[in-house]
């Protein structure tokens, strides 16, 4: 038995399940918002290979949007009993009847491309599904509520210096594009807030670009691009000048520190997540890609509106994480493999 058709992605799966923090949340029910997503379905499939591995009864309820959608992902899983798929927006408040101890919030958008051309709709989903969530967390008195912010908090930052929670850019708030980075910042006080006033237990991971195993072939993100690049053997075409300078996180990494954030983290503490060895420019980037595949890098650069953040020297210090006892284990060169194995894989599913 298996929770994915997907090879490379199931022996991730089995490598995240080998970690212990599965062990803390047995006959625990935790209920995940943006399931379909990359990181939400690698956190529900985690924890349920976690328990057939473990021998642990954990339930995941599972939130989405779209079902045909999640029955693609979860498909080898549909009739697990430890799983529970409800298909709601989260914009709409939550009525599900069922026990939850935990929550993590990850529905979002990830489209820069709609930060531009449906702002309102990108801030307005932040806030009312954040809101949501925590009003429905306090209804049933969740033990953890843990927000999934990004580091598109800090604003513009231009230092290589790594970064801490309580460092922050210039954020250009007359900036439609930035509306999920704005809306973000507002979510978080959100968070606080709803712990301040209600006494609702609270974190926030802020996220470094996380990919890996699991990404899909439609995911137009840089790295899913210099993938497709690879498996297509065609130029990667880069329409900036590559300056930007940021580090990652593998998936399974990212996993592994929100479950030890939703546990061991403090009440209304941010934590940055990222591997703090993977520090790179976009141009640099692109550079491992091409040589991987065996093709070039070209550059076209023009006016057109694509949504891209401005240049920003980003690289999260993960120290405050790595207190709880977490540590990154995927390396850079390991994240590519992969993640053009994954999709290699998709692609002849």
């Amino acid at each position: 038995m298996f929770e994915t058709a997907n090879k490379i992605r199931q022996k991730d799966l089995e490598e995240l399940a080998q970690n212990r923090i599965f062990d803390e949340f047995d006959s625990k029910s935790i209920l995940i918002t943006g399931s379909t997503g990359l990181i939400g379905s690698e956190l529900a499939l985690g924890i349920l290979c976690a328990n057939r591995l473990r021998n642990l009864n954990i339930k995941v309820i599972a939130l989405v949007r779209n079902e045909e959608k999640a029955k693609k992902i979860f498909e080898k899983v549909l009739e697990n009993p430890n799983l529970e798929i409800i298909v709601q927006n989260v914009n709409q408040p939550l009525t599900y009847e069922g026990k939850v101890d935990y929550i993590i919030h990850t529905a979002n958008t990830t489209s820069s491309t709609d930060f531009v051309t449906k702002p309102v709709e990108t801030i307005m989903t932040i806030i009312n599904g954040t809101k949501n969530m925590l009003d429905y967390a306090k209804k049933v008195s969740a033990k953890s509520f843990l927000y999934l912010s990004s580091l598109e908090v800090y604003g513009t930052i231009l230092s290589e210096t790594p970064l801490k929670e309580s460092e922050y850019g210039k954020l250009e708030i007359l900036s439609s594009r930035n509306s999920y980075s704005e809306g973000k910042r507002l979510a978080e006080n959100l968070c606080i807030s709803y712990s301040c006033e209600y006494g609702l237990n609270t974190k926030i991971a802020r996220l470094a670009q996380t990919f890996g195993a699991g990404v899909t072939k439609d995911d137009n993100r840089v790295f899913a691009q210099f993938a497709k690049s690879v498996i297509n053997k065609t130029n990667i075409v880069l329409h900036t000048k590559g300056e930007t300078v940021r580090n990652y996180c593998y998936i399974t990494d990212a996993v592994s520190a929100l479950l030890t954030i939703l546990l061991k983290g403090k009440d209304q503490v941010a934590y940055n997540v990222a591997n703090p060895n993977t520090a790179i420019s976009i141009k640099d980037m692109a550079g491992i890609a091409a040589e991987k595949g065996e093709v070039e890098v070209k550059y076209e650069i023009d006016n057109k509106e694509r949504g891209y953040n401005p240049v920003v020297k980003i690289i999260l210090d993960t120290a405050e994480l790595e207190k709880l006892g977490w540590s990154a284990r995927v390396n850079l060169d390991e994240m590519f493999e992969r993640l053009i194995l994954s999709m290699e894989m998709t692609e002849q599913l």
